[in-house]
């Protein structure tokens, strides 16, 4: 028996007065009408309609029946209202997770201007330095970053690519030089990076001669937070491997530089990870269009900054 089916004709018939009206209404017939009432009733083992050949009466319990049919309905089509609304129009609260530098440097920037076009979307944003299940934590989408991606049944949208650049202070390399190629980094205090995608025992840097790997040995120095390293380069204790969107700041002020410009290392693509493509929310396909479309012109707009900035020294 469909129970809620059912309600709808019981209201239906109440409100009409008559089963054969109530059919009519609803393109039906008088039998239809009449054995979803009856079913009802034997389902509730109890009398809703007193029934004669000119018209209907609703007993006690059907007075009461009556009023909870009303507001669980229209509780049913709000739902499916704001269901099929949310497809539709972005709105609601989305939950983003995303590493932490870069969810300060690029996420937050962003997310002002998305809510500018979409100022009914709410946005929780979550930075820390790892993965995410999003299925068991109910995220909506994950940034991160990674040469590539573990197999999982997420579906995935590449939205960039970001990279590292070797920087030391001003005053650390008046005192220890400058290295020139990465066999020069042996002679040097090299920091060390703990977080995905990174190796804080080895760099690899690609320059004119292709991929180099240089061993780092027991760095006196290693952090899981891209800033606190550049806080430690800019304090003079060594030389450090500094993603893109977290040195483009210090080189702009002059508190550190470029060192082997010729390299970068930790090339790394940027992906959304969202956990399905079918009934795919507003919120989520707008925001995911929208970093598609933005964050590339970001990375392009730090790519020239630091160009600059690498000329300049």
């Amino acid at each position: 028996m469909d129970t809620l089916q059912n309600m709808r004709v019981f209201v239906r018939v109440v409100d009409a007065g008559s089963f054969t009206a109530a059919a009519q209404q609803m393109n039906s017939t008088t039998a239809y009408a009449s054995r979803a009432v009856s079913d009802l009733e034997a389902h509730l083992r109890t009398r809703l309609l007193n029934r004669t050949t000119r018209r209907i009466a609703l007993t006690e319990a059907g007075e009461r029946y009556l009023q909870r049919c009303e507001q669980i309905l229209a509780y049913v089509d709000q739902a499916e209202a704001e269901a099929g609304d949310a497809h539709a129009r972005p709105s609601g609260k989305l939950k983003v997770h995303c590493f932490t530098s870069l969810g300060q440097h690029y996420l937050v920037p962003a997310i002002a201007r998305y809510r500018a076009r979409y100022p009914d979307v709410h946005v929780e944003l979550t930075l820390a330095q790892r993965m995410p299940d999003l299925l068991d934590e109910g995220y909506d989408v994950a940034i991160v970053v990674g040469r590539d991606l573990p197999d999982s049944g997420l579906v995935s949208q590449r939205l960039g690519e970001s990279y590292s650049v070797v920087c030391a202070s001003p005053g650390y390399i008046e005192s220890h030089g400058v290295p020139q190629r990465p066999a020069d980094l042996a002679q040097h205090v090299c920091l060390g990076m703990v977080a995905p995608g990174f190796h804080f025992d080895e760099w690899a840097l690609a320059g004119p001669n292709g991929e180099e790997v240089v061993s780092i040995t027991a760095p006196p120095f290693r952090v899981n937070v891209a800033e606190a390293l550049a806080v430690a380069v800019r304090e003079g204790m060594g030389v450090g491997g500094l993603p893109l969107y977290s040195a483009i700041g210090w080189l702009r002020s002059g508190h550190i530089v470029r060192v082997m410009p010729e390299y970068r290392s930790h090339v790394m693509n940027i992906y959304a990870l969202y956990p399905s493509r079918q009934y795919l929310d507003a919120k989520i396909r707008t925001w995911v269009d929208f970093l598609r479309e933005e964050l590339p012109l970001t990375l392009e707009a730090d790519e020239a900054a630091l160009e600059q900035f690498t000329r300049a020294t």
